[in-house]
């Protein structure tokens, strides 16, 4: 099935630089990205899954502990 998809000049830029860097055409891009989204997206379990799975990655860890300052004078 073929479908018509209007974007922007800059978007389209883009995508033809993704497309050459990753040697593969246009539509394959398009197809991916889309596939990509509709998994991330279309079911209620995939999706909670993957947030939940960002939402770690974006997590601070600190590894510095943080002095005592209790005891300090100026």
């Amino acid at each position: 099935m073929a479908i018509g998809v209007r974007m922007a000049a800059a978007m389209e830029e883009r995508l033809n630089a993704v497309a050459k860097r990753l040697g593969k055409s246009r539509s394959a891009c398009i197809r991916e990205a889309i596939d990509h989204d509709l998994l991330r997206h279309g079911d209620g379990d995939e999706a909670r899954r993957q947030s939940e799975h960002i939402a770690q990655l974006e997590q601070t860890h600190w590894s510095e502990q943080v002095p005592n300052w209790s005891d300090w004078t100026a």
